[in-house]
Parts: C-alpha cells; sequence; structure tokens
C-alpha cells in the first residue's frame, strides 16, 4: 500500500434495515483527491444477496441512513459542496450542514425537510412513520454565520463579539466552542413542519422514541455543576413538548438511550463518572437499565469485563434483548444481553471488528471489517458487498510478549514482502484507553508497504482486556506502559527476519507522549522517533486541552513533572520529527512547540510538521492531501535515519 492508495479505501457504514428484514442501506464513504474532501453516498443491498449491491443516491455527502417503521421512507443526513471562507478563501470548497431529507426507499427524488443554520443530527424514526426525532445545534445570535452588518452582510467569525466562558468544559476539539450553540431536541413531520422542544443554554442529545409514540428518552446535563464534570442524566419528554423528566441519578457519563420494547424502562450505555465526577478516564462504558416510572439504575454487563467499543459502538433494543458491541483482545464483538442483566450471548466473535449493525424480526445485519478488508456487509455469515476487492493486503500476524513480571501483552506484526532482515517501527497507539485490533490498517499497511515490519499491540493501560488493565497505569504511565511495549518489541525480534539495530518509535496523542518518553529513556534501542500530536507536559496540557481539566489528574494522579515526557528532554539525542495540527484541541500545538524548542536548544536532530486548519484526527479524518503529505514526510524521516 502507498500513501496515494487512500483513494482505493471504500468505508461503509453501519446498515439501516428494512421492518422485513430484506432490505438493507448503508453510506459508503471514500477520499476524493479532486476535492481534497470526502464524499459518500447510500448503497442499497437485498440481504438475500441475490442482487448486487445498487446504489441510491448521489448527493455530495449522504449518511446516517434510516428506513422508516413502515418500510416506505428512506431517511438521511445530505451535505453539499460549498464555496467560500472556513479559512480557506472564496474559491475554497467546503461541505454544507448536514441536513435531513426523506425519500421512498424504491428510489426516486430526495425531498429536505430542514433548513437549520448548523445542520441536523442523525434521525429516529417514530414508530408510526410519521415523524423524525434529532438533536441539532442553535446558534446564538449573531455568532455562525447569523450575523450581520449594518449594510446586510454576514459576519464572519473574526467580527463576533468576545466570549464569556464560566464552565470547564466549553470546547471540543473538531467542534469548536459549546455555550454558543447547544444541541437542541427538535421533531420533523413529513411534510417538513420541524418543532423545537428544548431550549436554553444546555445541551440534548441522542433521541429515540417511546414504543407508543408519546415520549422521547435523550441524555442531557440539567445538574448545578454542568460542564464543570463529566456527568450526565438519561431523561424523558412528551414528543409533543412539555416538561423533561431526569431519570438517573447524575452518577453517570450515560450515552444511547433507548426504550425497552414494553416502554417500561430506559437501557444506556455509561460509565461512572468517578470519584467528584471527573474521575472518567480509564472506565468501561457497559450497558444500564433505569425504570421510566422511577426507580434505581440497574447494571446490565459487569463492568470489569465489558466495554461499548470506542470509537463508533452503538447498541440496539429487540424483543429478546439488547444488543451491544464489545471490545475483545482487539476484536470488536457483537453481544445480545438480557434485560435482566444475564450472561450475554455472542452472536459475532472472531478476529474481525463489528463496525455497525441492525437487526429486524429473524434478520441481522452487520457492518464487520477484518484484517483483510475496510469493511464488508453481512447478512449472518453470508457476505453481502466487495467493497474492498482486489485491495492489496500484507498479513496481520498474531504476537504475543511476556513482561518482566510475568504478564502478558497482546500485539502484532506486520511484515513486508521479501526474506529480510526488515527495519522495524514500534508503532504505539493513542488513549491510552484504547485498542489496536484485528482490522485493516492504513498506517501498518503503508509503512510495511514501504519495507518496514510493523510492530503494535495494546499495553497495560489499553482497552479490550479488561478494566484492570488499563488502570494499572494510572499515576505511572510513561514507566508501566514502557515496560510492555518493550517486551512487545523484545518478542518480535526473536524472528530472524526483522533487524534489531535499525528499528525506529512512531505514535500521536497517548502515542506520542510514549514515543518521546522511549526516546528520552530508552533511546539507546532506537535510530529515530516520530512523535505526533503529543502530551508532553502535563501541567499546560491540564490548562489548554480540551479535556485536559479532567484527564490530566484522572489519568496522570500527581507529580506531573516526573510523568512528563518533556522533563527528560535533555536526555533525548536520537533524531525526532514533531507532528502537529494548527487547530489541534485534544493536545493543543504548545505540546509540539515546547518540545521543538528544547530538543532544537540542545543540538537534537529536530524538525517540526504543522498542519494548518487541522485538528487532533489529522490522520484519520484530515484532508485527503494532508494525509498523504503526513505519510510522506514519516517515510522519509525513516528513510534518512532508519
Amino acid at each position: 500500500m502507498k500513501p496515494l492508495d487512500l483513494s482505493q479505501m471504500r468505508l461503509p457504514g453501519a446498515p439501516a434495515l428494512s421492518p422485513d428484514g430484506t432490505i438493507a442501506v448503508v453510506s459508503l464513504t471514500r477520499l476524493d483527491f479532486g476535492a481534497d474532501q470526502y464524499t459518500s453516498q447510500l448503497w442499497r443491498i437485498r440481504t438475500d444477496g441475490d442482487e448486487e449491491p445498487v446504489q441510491l443516491t448521489y448527493g455530495w455527502h449522504d449518511s446516517a441512513p434510516r428506513i422508516s417503521p413502515d418500510g416506505s421512507w428512506l431517511a438521511f443526513l445530505r451535505a453539499t459542496k460549498e464555496k467560500g471562507s472556513r479559512a480557506g478563501g472564496d474559491k475554497a470548497e467546503h461541505d454544507s450542514a448536514p441536513q435531513l431529507c426523506v425519500m421512498p426507499l424504491a428510489g426516486g427524488e430526495a425531498r429536505r425537510l430542514t433548513d437549520l443554520p448548523l445542520g441536523a443530527g442523525a434521525p429516529a424514526w417514530s414508530p408510526d412513520a410519521t415523524r423524525l426525532a434529532f438533536s441539532a445545534r442553535v446558534p446564538q445570535e449573531g455568532r455562525y454565520g447569523t450575523g450581520k452588518t449594518g449594510d446586510g452582510d454576514k459576519i464572519g467569525p473574526d467580527g463576533e463579539p468576545p466570549r464569556r466562558l464560566t464552565r470547564l468544559f466549553s470546547r471540543v476539539d473538531g467542534l469548536g466552542f459549546l455555550h454558543d450553540r447547544p444541541a437542541h431536541l427538535f421533531v420533523a413531520a413529513l411534510d417538513g413542519t420541524v418543532t423545537q422542544l428544548t431550549e436554553g443554554e444546555r445541551s440534548h442529545g441522542d433521541p429515540r422514541w417511546s414504543p407508543d409514540g408519546e415520549w422521547l428518552t435523550f441524555v442531557s446535563e440539567q445538574h448545578d455543576t454542568w460542564a464543570d464534570d463529566v456527568a450526565g442524566d438519561v431523561c424523558v419528554i412528551p414528543a409533543a413538548g412539555g416538561e423533561l423528566r431526569v431519570l438517573t441519578g447524575t452518577t453517570l457519563t450515560p450515552a444511547l438511550p433507548h426504550f425497552t420494547p414494553d416502554g417500561a424502562s430506559v437501557v444506556f450505555a455509561g460509565y461512572p463518572a468517578g470519584e467528584g465526577r471527573v474521575d472518567p478516564t480509564v472506565r468501561h462504558e457497559s450497558l444500564w437499565s433505569v425504570p421510566v416510572a422511577g426507580g434505581e439504575v440497574r447494571q446490565l454487563l459487569d463492568n470489569e469485563t465489558y466495554t461499548l467499543a470506542s470509537p463508533g459502538g452503538d447498541i440496539a433494543v429487540t424483543d429478546a434483548g439488547v444488543l451491544f458491541t464489545n471490545e475483545h483482545r482487539g476484536a470488536v464483538q457483537l453481544l445480545l444481553v438480557p434485560f435482566d442483566g444475564g450472561a450475554p450471548e455472542i452472536l459475532v466473535d472472531g478476529e474481525r471488528q463489528v463496525a455497525g449493525f441492525a437487526s429486524a424480526g429473524e434478520t441481522l445485519v452487520t457492518t464487520i471489517a477484518g484484517p483483510a478488508d475496510w469493511g464488508e456487509v453481512y447478512a449472518g455469515e453470508r457476505r453481502l458487498t466487495n467493497f474492498s476487492a482486489g485491495f492489496p493486503v500484507l498479513e496481520q500476524a498474531e504476537l504475543t510478549a511476556t513482561a518482566p513480571d510475568g504478564y502478558p501483552v497482546h500485539g502484532w506484526v506486520v511484515r513486508p514482502e521479501g526474506e529480510g532482515p526488515h527495519p522495524v517501527l514500534l508503532m504505539i497507539h493513542g488513549g491510552p484507553f484504547a485498542q489496536y485490533g484485528w482490522r485493516l490498517f492504513d498506517e501498518a499497511q503503508v509503512y510495511a508497504g514501504a519495507g518496514y515490519a510493523v510492530v503494535y499491540g495494546n499495553p497495560r493501560g489499553s482497552s479490550g482486556y479488561g478494566e484492570a488493565h488499563g488502570r494499572a497505569v494510572m499515576g505511572n504511565v510513561g514507566e508501566v506502559s514502557a515496560v510492555d511495549l518493550l517486551a512487545l518489541l523484545d518478542a518480535a525480534l526473536k524472528a530472524p527476519d526483522l533487524d534489531g539495530s535499525r528499528v525506529g518509535v512512531l505514535g500521536g496523542s497517548h502515542g506520542g507522549f510514549m514515543t518521546t518518553w522511549l526516546a528520552a529513556h530508552h533511546g539507546e534501542r532506537f535510530k529515530a522517533a516520530v512523535s505526533e500530536r503529543a502530551v508532553n507536559a502535563i501541567d499546560s496540557f491540564q490548562g489548554s486541552s480540551d479535556i485536559g481539566w479532567f484527564f490530566a489528574e484522572s489519568l496522570y494522579r500527581t507529580d506531573f513533572a516526573r510523568q512528563s515526557p518533556l522533563t527528560y528532554a535533555d536526555r533525548i539525542a536520537i533524531p525526532m520529527l514533531i507532528v502537529h495540527s494548527e487547530q489541534d484541541w485534544r493536545c493543543p500545538v504548545e505540546q509540539a512547540q515546547r518540545l521543538f524548542v528544547a530538543l532544537k536548544r540542545r543540538g537534537t536532530p529536530v524538525e517540526f510538521l504543522l498542519f494548518p486548519g487541522e485538528g487532533h484526527e489529522l490522520s484519520r479524518t484530515g484532508r485527503p492531501s494532508h494525509r498523504v503529505a503526513r505519510f510522506d514526510a514519516i517515510l522519509d524521516w525513516f528513510a534518512r535515519h532508519v
């Protein structure tokens, strides 16, 4: 795989399924290098596999398909290409705000139901198929393109009045400021009538209908210290409008609420908000239930063993129980969890990852990604699509290591073609509470395609191996993580076709933190390093990151200086490339600048690659041209130094 082969990537989304189980609809996303953007359209797939998938829409960016309960309509979000501003000049193109559309499931013209300044969120059909509920951000008057000069011209973002911030959680990477555009609940009728159900400065999201169509359940922050902690609540509100009611006790961070089939309870994903409601960093997001009439919240899944897949995990309610995507040793399983909290049944397992699902009657349709494909749609075990056909893939070989204290460390090696000995790259994931896994990974494929053996895995601190596995690093992140990472590298280097004298190390976010840490503490093991979008100085991260106000103490606990890689910059002698984005609010650019200055003043070979207009997710969702430029720079760096 070459960097430009990203143009061949086809990423199917979560399927929607007709009520009779015969038709599935998925969005299919690809990178358009001509427009330097992402484009997606909807495809219709017969679940019996008797015909090839058919492209259903031809918009620029169609997503979030939802089939009506009567099987007649398809609702979805549509964004169009627009010219102008967004920091790109008058000729730059960008996606418009996505608006809610409907069209006949059999095909035909789409009809737009909304025209909201900041667009609509993913819709949910009412049981009678006459209405759609969704959440949408509502801008304060005069902001986000709603303000005008005395001459009638729009006021740009630089001309808006100053923001007065009073809450800790005031902005988020990839979106921006929050409290001047809270999310509210809306209901749209098929005739285009749109009703706003909530108002005020607090946000409301994830709406789902009750079986009788009289209520919506959703998540919100209704407590006094909202946005100064990480807690939230599951709520309900009459679908026709009225007073909302809080069901939970503000001890959890909830998401994805659904009514049970009898309407008596709401099940939802969530994790404990922790001590002071600000300790969520390494927590399993399991499954919970609460009575609609009021009562105690009940946990349905063991909090140590099971956790909702992240990112993109989902739950859904069936007559038999709750469908739940669970991380497990690099895989993502699909579980069926009984409503009474009994032992879950594993519906989909194996060395692969469930990326989305839908169920109707006896039919289960899934989108599954594996080591050899970007993702395909299945009915049961029958593959219905061939979106990754013909794409060359190098094998992802499993690797198990043993740390010095006897602890097992799980990972993989992707080898290049040829006999070797191959130079090696140790690649470290972010989080740290996240997992590498059993799926086609562009990073590993590109570097192996360039001739490197790529070693990567899930040391302590990662998710997917039990909550205790993740929490083992808390308060001593660098030292504990390094032990497992080096054990994984040593296990890989036992193979005669890997060259232990030519090893590089790289990673992003927490992976960048660990790259800098390893360069300082174990630099003799590596020829060069690439540290991306990293946390390097915990003290300034705490105050400058969108999540730093809770993340720093929750994960690192105390003694920030001892745990900060920047503290040991004077020990770094190997060449280091620092990669960062100007608009990164998760690990702000000052984290990269401070490391660059420290290394440059010391005389260490160092370069700083800074991407304009990008945020923390550059390597996954950045402009296609920037993703290629990033790959090219990393390959050039390791070609020079490894």
